[in-house]
């Protein structure tokens, strides 16, 4: 069983996963936001590798990941910085970013670093699910990596339970179609929630996009089995001066 399936099984409260940047906001940052993030309740770590064209990110996450690549991250550097985390982190911990970067890495060589390191899952967003399906999936599987899938409140039943059927770990429900940290709401996240509830799909559903305060988290975990929060924790980030203190100001405003 993977860490992320041994978490939804054990669980008994809903699942908070926040995103982080690598490399932000200090180029050696990564871990010390890890580590805080694991000590303050924290259930998944997302670790976003920087990139100059991120598709599904608003404005914060962008900025964040322009401040990373100018501090120098790279996916070896990142690497290198993850080579001993495991002395030190037991959560999850999955890695979020975009096709280009990886294929410049060399898809098989990443998903090899990324398992000997210790990293559970990846969240890819623009690999396509013909090309995951042909191609990339196998590889992933090779490295018993989880893959976690995107679906929207757009994307129609049969797709979403194709896309649910090749991931693996948790299905990521975007809960609007507009870019991360946007305040937007699709016309009724609730019946889109309750819509996904009906299917009976085989992942637990975390939903993303929007999530900032307990209100909004509470609301999605009453129909979902967790949430996943990025642009308000890096905001949070940018206004301290200390990762740790902003880390706990801020997860326990989320979970009281």
């Amino acid at each position: 069983m993977s860490r992320i399936d041994d978490l939804f099984k054990n669980s008994k409260k809903s699942i908070i996963n926040v995103y982080c940047t690598a490399g932000y906001p200090q180029l050696n940052s990564t871990l010390e936001v890890m580590n805080a993030l694991q000590a303050n309740g924290a259930s998944i770590i997302e670790l976003g590798m920087p990139y100059s064209d991120p598709l599904a990110d608003g404005p914060v996450i962008q900025h964040s990941g322009s401040v990373a690549l100018a501090n120098g991250m790279t996916i070896a550097i990142l690497f290198e910085q993850l080579k001993a985390f495991r002395k030190e982190i037991s959560i999850p911990v999955i890695l979020m970013g975009y096709m280009n970067p990886v294929l410049q890495y060399g898809f098989e060589n990443f998903c090899a670093d990324a398992a000997a390191v210790g990293i559970d899952g990846l969240i890819l967003p623009d690999l396509p699910e013909y090309e995951f399906e042909t191609e990339y999936g196998a590889i992933i599987k090779k490295y018993n990596l989880d893959f976690i899938f995107l679906v929207t409140p757009e994307t129609s039943e049969e797709r979403i339970k194709k896309l649910d059927s090749l991931s693996s770990g948790f299905l990521y429900a975007v809960s609007s179609s507009s870019t991360t940290g946007s305040e937007k709401k699709s016309a009724s996240p609730e019946e889109y929630l309750k819509r996904l509830r009906s299917y009976s799909l085989k992942n637990p559903v975390l939903v993303g996009f929007g999530i900032s305060n307990k209100e909004s988290f509470d609301a999605v975990c009453k129909l979902a089995d967790g949430a996943i929060i990025g642009s308000a924790y890096i905001k949070a980030l940018e206004n301290s001066t200390n990762v740790n203190a902003a880390t706990k100001s801020f997860l326990s405003s989320i979970l009281g």
